[in-house]
């Protein structure tokens, strides 16, 4: 029964808790098992609640037994990503200068999913500060990827996306400053949502860079994410980048219909030096989409050839601009590879910074015109596939490449220009899974999820899941 009930979705266990044929407590110990028995293999997770978990799901069966039941999310066991504070509870940032850093406050999305109740399992592990894509962390370990534990698992959300794809979380949430709730989604098989800038509060999430962070939903389905939208998005006046526009019912909204969609494909930048298999697993998909109805339009983004450029100015000179101080006073407790971006953090100038803004501005024009002839931009979510824990280059098509200027190629323009990307799990190379990006305009996050159920309805995985999860 523990085996079955960690391989459920959000969509799967709701109806059962409602129905009260499934108890929240029952699902909770199950979660919270399975969390602690692939801990030593897989370690997601920074700190397991396991206490306050089983006492807030005993709450939550009272609840629902007394007719209370406050929906989708109700009494469903999950753990969110170690940057996202909890009032009086330690926020790390997997990181070793803020070991035993206690917030005042819960995150505004802490709140929301407390108020649905959510029962809180833990804090998942990130890359230290959420500065990088491997979640190979110097102070805490390395997170292995389900799928094969000598992979990365990716980041910066890496805890989160191994813990939801090996059962240890039912779903979670990741921060995304050049990618890090699409790559892990992507490596780790699963649904990562990044809404548009402004859709979701960032109040009491550990800044990487101000303009360019954003928090989303990381599932295991379309449904599981679109239900958590409806959770943690509007306008919250604690973040100054929240936008006041009306929020979608994202979930009842999904109905897999792209009869007469129209899909723009940018071949000249998202189909650029692709891993082949990964660049055929794509196209598949899209072709899915056009059996289904739909339309493919070629697309031009001339100031692409820019974006990765402006995207690295950007967010070196925030982030070192927020950690200035302490690598002033203590530059040794940062890991070496962070250490080193906040050191080349220091050298943009104001010129430079400026000049990234002005492509930045040009780029949200190239797409914005886009958008007029298309409905949506589908793309691979990364060129290649999970690349070995340690190593800092990764192949393509036979050569060695380097791991992080290659992962955010296709992650990044969405966080300049802060449109909604989702990623959703579109095949498998060999073990290892590959995600297809699905862009769109600003607040269309309906529209993607949309998209997005289309392609998971016709199964591209095959209903392949990682062993540590199905012989759990």
């Amino acid at each position: 029964m523990a085996k079955e009930l960690i391989q459920k979705s959000v969509e799967e266990l709701a109806p059962l808790i409602q129905n009260g044929s499934l108890s929240p407590v029952d699902l909770t110990k199950a979660v919270l098992d399975h969390a602690e028995d692939t801990q030593e293999s897989i370690n997601a997770y920074m700190t397991i609640y396991r206490d306050e978990a089983e006492q807030s799901a005993r709450e939550a069966e009272k609840e629902i037994k007394e007719g209370k039941y406050r929906g989708m999310y109700h009494g469903i066991p999950m753990a969110l990503k170690d940057n996202l504070y909890f009032k009086n509870k330690v926020t790390t940032m997997s990181s070793k200068i803020h070991k035993d850093f206690v917030p005042d406050d819960d995150a505004t999305v802490v709140s929301k999913l407390r108020d649905a109740g959510v029962i809180f399992t833990g804090k998942l592990s990130m890359h230290e500060y959420a500065w990088g894509i491997t979640n190979n962390n110097p102070h805490y370990g390395a997170v292995r990827n389900p799928w094969d534990t000598d992979k990365i698992p990716g980041g910066s959300s890496g805890g989160s996306g191994a813990a939801v794809a090996v059962g240890s979380s039912v779903a979670s949430l990741g921060t995304d400053t050049a990618g890090s709730i699409r790559i892990p989604s992507s490596i780790c098989g699963i649904v990562g949502l990044k809404p548009t800038h402004g859709r979701v509060s960032k109040y009491g999430c550990y800044p990487l860079a101000w303009t360019l962070d954003h928090i989303g939903p990381m599932t295991k389905t379309i449904k599981d994410a679109a239900g958590m939208m409806d959770i943690i998005s509007g306008y919250d006046q604690k973040d100054p980048t929240s936008v006041n526009t009306p929020v979608n019912q994202y979930l009842q909204k999904i109905q897999g219909n792209v009869k007469d969609l129209v899909i723009g494909v940018n071949e000249e930048y998202f189909f650029k030096q692709v891993d082949n298999e990964v660049d055929q697993i794509v196209r598949k998909n899209i072709q899915a989409l056009v059996d289904q109805g739909a339309k493919v339009e070629i697309v031009n983004i001339p100031s692409l050839q820019y974006a990765e450029w402006a995207e690295l100015v950007t967010s070196l000179s925030e982030a070192s601009a927020i950690h200035h101080e302490d690598m002033l006073k203590r530059p040794q407790d940062f890991g070496d590879d962070i250490r080193m971006l906040f050191e080349l953090g220091e050298l943009p100038s104001a010129v430079d910074y400026l000049q990234a803004q002005q492509v930045r501005r040009q780029l949200k024009q190239e797409f914005q015109q886009a958008f007029q002839k298309v409905d949506v931009m589908i793309a691979p979510t990364l060129p290649v596939v999970a690349s070995t824990i340690g190593d800092d280059t990764v192949d393509l098509n036979g050569q060695q490449v380097d791991l992080i200027d290659n992962i955010i190629r296709f992650t990044g323009p969405s966080n300049l220009t802060g449109l909604p990307a989702l990623s959703v799990p579109g095949g498998l190379k060999g073990n290892l899974p590959v995600g297809v990006q699905i862009i769109g305009p600003a607040f269309a996050e309906a529209r993607i999820l949309d998209v997005g159920y289309a392609i998971e309805q016709t199964n591209p995985m095959k209903d392949r899941k990682p062993e540590l999860l199905t012989r759990a």
